[in-house]
C-alpha cells in the first residue's frame, strides 16, 4: 500500500509539473485573452484519459493498480478543471459573457468528443 501511494504521488508531480509546462507553453504561443494553456490542457486531458482508460482495462499485465495510479495520479493532477471553472468565474464577474460562454461551450463540447476520441483510439492501439 506504501509504494502505491508514493507512485500515486510521484504520478501526481509529474502530472501537475506536465500541467504548468504546457500552459505556459502554450499561453506563450496562443496569447490574447482566452485561456488557451487551459483549454488544450483540458482537451488533451480528455483524450489521453479516454486513450488510457480503454488501452489499460484490455491489458491484464497493467492491471487495475497501474490504471490508478496513471488516471488518479497523473492525470488527476494533469487536468485542470477547477482552474477552467475559476476562469469562467472570472468572464462571468467582469460581464465577458461572450468568452464564458466561449470557455464553457468550447471546454465541454470539445472535451467530450476528445474522451471518445481518446477511446476509440485507445481501442486501437490495445488491438
Amino acid at each position: 500500500m506504501v509504494l502505491k501511494l508514493i507512485l500515486l504521488a510521484a504520478a501526481g508531480a509529474l502530472g501537475t509539473l506536465s500541467r504548468y509546462g504546457l500552459g505556459v507553453l502554450v499561453e506563450k504561443w496562443a496569447g490574447g485573452p482566452f485561456p488557451w494553456g487551459v483549454f488544450i490542457v483540458n482537451m488533451l486531458g480528455c483524450l489521453l484519459f479516454g486513450l488510457i482508460f480503454e488501452f489499460t482495462k484490455s491489458r491484464a499485465d497493467w492491471g487495475p493498480d497501474v490504471q490508478f495510479i496513471v488516471l488518479t495520479g497523473f492525470m488527476g493532477a494533469f487536468t485542470t478543471f477547477s482552474t477552467y471553472a475559476f476562469q469562467t468565474g472570472v468572464f462571468l464577474r467582469e460581464s465577458q459573457w461572450g468568452l464564458a460562454m466561449a470557455n464553457i461551450a468550447a471546454q465541454n463540447v470539445v472535451g467530450i468528443a476528445c474522451v471518445f476520441a481518446g477511446v476509440a483510439l485507445g481501442r486501437v492501439v490495445a488491438g
